[in-house]
């Protein structure tokens, strides 16, 4: 069989907000195909199907939206995490 999948991730190695990176990674069979990532601002093809999907996904609605996700998916849930972790150590 075949296997896609997709990996949203946030790193950060600072309590700062601002030096979080999100990124948004598809993969097929084990090789990543396109990414997002906050830093960058856009979609990055690896592949010729990626490369095609990049430059649709960047001149349509799909990458405003990403560009939204550092602040709403990470500034939450990393401030979840690090303030749950602190109040353990």
């Amino acid at each position: 069989g075949f296997l896609h999948y997709t990996v949203d991730n946030c790193e950060f190695n600072s309590s700062k907000l601002n030096d979080i990176e999100y990124t948004l990674s598809y993969y097929y069979n084990k090789l990543e195909i396109i990414r997002f990532s906050s830093s960058v601002g856009k979609f990055v093809g690896y592949t010729e199907h990626g490369i095609k999907n990049a430059e649709k996904w960047n001149n349509g609605q799909e990458v405003i939206t990403r560009r939204g996700f550092k602040e709403r998916y990470c500034f939450h849930n990393v401030g979840v995490f690090t303030e749950s972790a602190l109040t353990k150590s």
